[in-house]
């Protein structure tokens, strides 16, 4: 009986160490940028709208860059995220493609028109910015600015 017990309770510490040892904290900042574990993560090959950035439907102004943040947000939930590093940017953030249960949270964000195709940097997401495009999905949907023209102009 005694060895059952060693090997039961020898099994539950293993068990809740793996499982402490996975857990992330995760922060997302906004629609292209989130921390994780403390390193600040910006989304590569995208541009999502800027926070304080506004689009206008039916008269209607709706804030993009909270609706791209809490897209992201809802996506991620409670759920693992592995981010595959590509390098840092001018501000010494980390670049990467993120994915959740194996799917790019970047083409995710595009493809529901909540970012674009960030051109200047990469090809990758065109496909699926044209998809949102072409179905009206997000923004697309909307009167906006570019998040590149939004920053500038402010």
């Amino acid at each position: 009986m005694p060895a059952i017990k060693i090997n039961f309770i020898t099994y539950l510490l293993v068990f809740l160490t793996t499982s402490i040892a996975q857990a992330q904290i995760v922060k997302v900042i906004d629609g292209d940028t989130i921390h994780l574990d403390g390193e600040k993560i910006r989304f590569s090959g995208i541009d999502a709208p800027e926070m304080k950035q506004t689009c206008f439907k039916d008269g209607q102004e709706t804030m993009c860059g909270n609706a791209a943040r809490d897209l992201i947000q809802n996506k991620i939930g409670n759920l693992q995220v592995e981010c595959v590093r590509e390098g840092k940017d001018q501000y010494q953030r980390t670049l990467a493609e993120c994915f959740v249960m194996g799917e790019s949270l970047s083409q995710y964000l595009v493809r529901q028109g909540y970012a674009f195709a960030y051109r200047q940097y990469s090809k990758k997401f065109i496909p699926d910015e044209d998809f949102a495009r072409e179905n009206s999905m997000g923004m697309w949907d909307m009167t906006f600015d570019f998040p590149w023209d939004f920053r500038k102009a402010n």
